[in-house]
């Protein structure tokens, strides 16, 4: 009897733990639908609201200071706090976000609104994790392959879903349609227990922190996150817009799906080759790659060649970052940090979209 009853929790607890997982990533797909499209919406901002360059280069820090903070102090103290609780306001918050961005009256509310919405996706993103750590204790690095993936589809999806809106004669109904696709999510979320997440990493106290923080590999970790965040967040802010003075306007509005569904391949490739030449060799000749990729994409590609130029830029420095999680933490595998996902370092604010600000 009690066997029965031992076998009869177990599979209700691995039946738990599959709707959690599919419920963190289809959160991931979501918001990276939603981060992407405030790239591709800048040419319908200006249109819409008349806003000049220097408010439209408020977009990206709009959307990632808020983001940043939360997304830190959540986790940190995630485990502290009921997750499904937490999750759940990331959720809300973020589908409540993306909604107002879509009936945002004027330029000014629909920043507003794009603050609030990173606030909250900070609370998501810097929960679910955790929680997926804590879930699959032995296989971290998979689930966060499949994480990373799910939100590259999602990330994908975004920018088509604006050039579907305004082929159909309104950018608002990309915002709107997302905005409700969190709907059966929440319900969901709602509907399940909260997840078993017992044990943990290791605490680390700031004298820890310190001594990590000066071992050589995580300093050159640190550093290329850096700036390949912000290479890379330049990328997905006003890709498009550069795009719209070179190609044709539904061509441009998808030039940001474009790339994005090369990391979709790109990262299957780099994960295999990863293993036959290492994470540190692999994202050294990425990085090498990335220059002349970047040069030639937005100082001498012309017409639709800026396409696949962009792609290879993209996914040379996705690359980067990638292969940087699993070399940093190495030097202390205990005390690798439970969350988070890097912050897309923003264009500086007010940089002028008719020439790529991160050129500079």
């Amino acid at each position: 009897m009690n066997e029965t009853a031992n076998v009869h929790g177990a599979e209700t607890e691995r039946d738990t733990r599959r709707w959690w997982t599919l419920a963190v990533f289809a959160y991931v797909a979501l918001e990276g639908a939603g981060l992407q499209m405030r790239g591709a919406v800048i040419p319908e901002l200006r249109t819409t609201f008349g806003a000049p360059d220097w408010q439209l280069g408020l977009v990206a820090p709009a959307g990632t200071l808020g983001y940043l903070l939360v997304v830190m102090l959540v986790g940190a103290v995630a485990s502290h706090f009921d997750t499904r609780r937490l999750l759940l306001v990331g959720f809300v918050g973020t589908g409540v976000g993306i909604f107002f961005m879509g009936v945002a009256p004027s330029f000014l509310l629909f920043l507003s609104a794009l603050a609030g919405r990173g606030l909250f996706t900070g609370v998501g993103r810097g929960t679910d994790r955790p929680l997926l750590s804590h879930l699959y204790p032995a296989q971290r690095g998979r689930l966060f392959s499949y994480y990373d993936m799910m939100w590259a589809v999602g990330a994908t999806l975004g920018p088509a879903l604006v050039a579907a809106a305004v082929w159909l004669g309104d950018w608002r109904l990309a915002y709107f349609t997302l905005g409700l696709a969190f709907v059966p999510l929440v319900g969901l979320v709602w509907y399940l227990p909260t997840p078993t997440v017992d044990g943990g990493d290791d605490t680390l106290d700031m004298a820890e922190l310190r001594r990590i923080g000066r071992q050589p590999e995580v300093l050159a970790t640190a550093v290329t996150l850096f700036l390949s965040a912000g290479v890379e967040g330049g990328l997905f802010t006003w890709l498009t817009t550069f795009a719209d003075g070179r190609l044709s306007g539904p061509l441009a509005t998808a030039s940001l799906s474009i790339m994005l569904a090369a990391y979709i391949p790109g990262r299957l490739a780099s994960g295999r080759l990863s293993e036959r030449f290492g994470y540190a060799r692999l994202g050294l000749v990425q990085a090498a790659l990335l220059v002349p990729a970047f040069l030639y994409t937005f100082f001498f590609a012309e017409g639709q060649r800026c396409l696949p130029a962009s792609s290879s830029s993209g996914w040379c420095c996705r690359g980067c970052t990638r292969r940087c999680w699993p070399t940093g933490p190495r030097p202390s595998p205990s005390t690798a940090p439970r969350s988070t996902p890097s912050p897309r370092s923003p264009p500086p604010p007010g940089s002028p979209p008719s020439r790529p600000p991160w050129a500079f």
